[in-house]
Formats: structure tokens, sequence, C-alpha cells
């Protein structure tokens, strides 16, 4: 026997057949003799609409009112869940944040757990009961509900798994597991069996939406087991793991990217100390994250280009900080390009093994491809190209690094 979460997406719950299709899938682990615990995401689509009424009727709004609107989408696929597996002979109870509770801080619309009760559920395993909780949701320590934050109810489900000591976490989705890299552009991606918890984040970061960020933080951080799968189709998912679990490490495992990239390029900024905190400074206390960052020093020593990238929602603001700060600094001039895509090759093999960034620089430079920012760490290597070459430079670089199918 075994103890399971079950998370449930969007797409997953989109409607009554597919919540029943769902139910199915809870209804065969509890006939194998498992005690299971069901996370739901709000049906797809519904907690867009929510937020649509919330701005619609306030532009300003209460963070907490926000917060009691838009996590209904959660109580009502939990109580059709519930609903659907006790219509099918298995025994099922709904549960919302507050009557565990899930416990947060009070950072409304991104709160984070801080500890779940899981005693009274627990005692109704024994009793081969299903508890169906509505994810995304919290409590606060005042007493009123919160939310994690968009994707939050992945965050939900990984935090309940280790709350109960899970042998897994099995989050179904529309794919059926994490791929090489996007499928819809490079055909010959396959799907990885298994993958470490600092591949998975890298990728999430990057721009792969199978997991959310914060939940891959978690399971890493708690060491929670989870299995990635598809909520339509029978087949084997992939697993997110500790690198112990993988006998043998692929020196590259996936190629990720970000067309949430803009660049900015300060020219003749003068070269001395403290300019750099004079320009980051400013965009960090405006909460604008600065990514990738590369400078080129002139001939003289006198002055300094800065280039860096900021996802493109921060875009506008970012410029508005650093047309400010133009003349206060002595920026002499700001070219931008937002037409840029960032492609980034992810393993841990890379620790071990040369060679992994003169590849990725010689296969882009044979297909005529301008890196225009590098940045690493110790599993990644990250370039900053032109977004017109994201499906020549993830084909060329796939093949490569030995990923394509057979």
């Amino acid at each position: 026997m075994a103890r399971i979460v079950m998370k449930f997406g969007g797409t997953s719950v989109a409607g009554l057949d597919r919540i029943r299709n769902a139910a199915s899938r809870v209804k065969a682990e509890v006939d194998r003799g498992n005690e299971v615990a069901v996370t739901v995401s709000a049906m797809a689509g519904e907690t867009n609409r929510l937020v649509g009424l919330v701005t619609d009727i306030s532009r300003l709004h209460d963070a907490r009112e926000y917060d009691v609107v838009v996590s209904a989408g959660e109580q009502v696929t939990s109580g059709l869940m519930a609903l659907a597996l006790q219509s099918i002979g298995v025994s099922a109870r709904s549960w919302l944040a507050w009557q565990l509770p899930i416990e947060t801080d009070d950072v409304h619309g991104k709160a984070r757990i801080q500890g779940i009760e899981t005693q009274e559920m627990i005692r109704r395993f024994g009793e081969r009961q299903v508890a169906v909780v509505a994810g995304f949701q919290g409590l606060a320590p005042t007493g009123r509900i919160t939310t994690l934050g968009r994707g939050g109810s992945d965050t939900s489900a990984v935090a309940l798994a280790a709350a109960l000591h899970a042998d897994r976490c099995d989050i179904y989705t529309d794919v059926d597991g994490v791929y090489t890299t996007d499928p819809r552009i490079v055909p010959k991606a396959r799907k990885i069996n298994r993958i470490t918890y600092e591949e998975m984040l890298e990728m999430a970061s990057l721009g792969a939406k199978v997991l959310q960020t914060r939940s891959v933080e978690l399971a890493m951080k708690m060491g929670v087991r989870v299995q990635v799968l598809s909520s339509f189709e029978d087949t084997p998912g992939t697993l997110v793991v500790d690198e112990d679990e993988i006998v043998e490490q692929q020196i590259v495992s996936g190629i990720a990217y970000s067309r949430d990239e803009g660049k900015i390029t300060l020219l003749g900024v003068a070269d001395r100390p403290g300019v750099a905190a004079s320009i980051f400074g400013p965009l960090a206390d405006s909460s604008v994250n600065v990514d990738m960052i590369v400078q080129s020093t002139s001939a003289d020593g006198k002055s300094t280009d800065i280039t860096f990238t900021v996802g493109k929602t921060d875009f506008e603001r970012a410029m508005d900080i650093l047309k400010r700060l133009q003349s206060e600094i002595g920026i002499k001039g700001i070219k931008t390009d937002q037409n840029v895509v960032k492609i980034s090759v992810i393993g841990v093999g890379m620790r071990s093994h040369a060679g992994v960034a003169q590849a990725m620089f010689r296969t882009l430079a044979d297909k005529g491809i301008n890196i225009q920012v590098i940045s690493t760490s110790e599993i990644k290597i990250s370039v900053l190209i032109a977004e017109d070459y994201t499906e020549l430079a993830l084909r060329a670089l796939h093949t490569a690094y030995g990923l394509d199918t057979d």
C-alpha cells in the first residue's frame, strides 16, 4: 500500500466528462489499496474569468477580496470531484484550505505555505476515504483566505505530499511527461523518463510550462518524488527525483527556450566603482528582475557598455527607471531589442564533462546564428539570439547533443 497525492490541473477538470475521467483514475489507485489525496485546480479558464471580474469592478482592488473571489474556482471543482467519486462508489470528502487548515503567511495573492494540518485526513485514510483538497488556497494568520499565485495548485499538491509523507505526488496535465524540448517545434523531441529536481527547476524557470517553478523548489527541498502524467493517455510519465536516483546521467538532458526576454544596452556608462549598483539597485527596488548581464569596457578604460535582459512584462517599467537615471549616472545612450529569445542547454552531467559550451557555440555558428549574450551556471548554458532563429537553433542543438529520437 502506498500513500499518493494526485493533482489534476485545469484542463484535466475542464468539464464534467473530464472530472469523471479524473475520478476514474483516482478510483484505480484506491482499488490498488492505496491511500489517496486529490488536489484540484479550477476548471480551465475559470481563474482568468474570475480575475477579469475583479479587475473590471476595481482596478486598484483590495488583495484580500481578490483572494476571496479567485479562490472560488477550486471550491467548485473540489466539490464536483468528491461527488464524481461518490457516484462511482468511492468514499470521498472535499476539503477547503480553512478546513484542514493549510496555513500560509498573509501576503495575499502570492502567499507561501507555512504548514498543513493532516491528522484528521490521515484518520479518514484509515476509513478508506479519499480527501479532495482545493488547490491554490490557504489560510492567513488573520483567518482570511489567501491564494498562492498563478499555478499555485502544483505547490499545494507538493506541500500536501510533504505533509502527508506521501510516497509520490502525481501531477496530471494535458501532456504525457517532460520532453527534451518543445515537441511542437522539434518533432524529434523525446520524453524523459527521469529528470533531476535541479534540471526540472531550470527548465520550469526557463519557460517549460509543465510544472510551476515554486512547486519544483518545494519538491527538491522536501524530497517529494513528483511524477508528471497525462490525464488522457495511459502511458508512463516523467519522474522528477533526486540526482542519486538516476544511475546514468545524460550530459545534456534538455533544451529550453524563453521568448519572455527584452534586451537593454546602456551605452557609454562611466567606468567607475558603484555605477552598476546605481543602475541595478533602483531596478531591484522596483521588483524588476534582471537576468543575463554582460559588460564591455572601452579601450581607454573610461567608459563601458552594459547589456542585460528583463522580462517583457517588466520592460516598460525598467525603461522608465533607466530614463530617469540617464542624466544622473551619465548614460550616453540606450538601445533596446525585444525580438530576442533565450536558449538554454541544461544537464547535471555538464558538471563532469567539458566541451558542452563549445558544442553549443559551434552549432549555432554553423547555422549562421549570432550570439548576443551568454550566461552560465553549474548545470546550464544560456545564450540570447534573435527570435527569428528560435526553431532553427532548437532543432540544431537538439541534434548536436544527441537528443533526437531514433
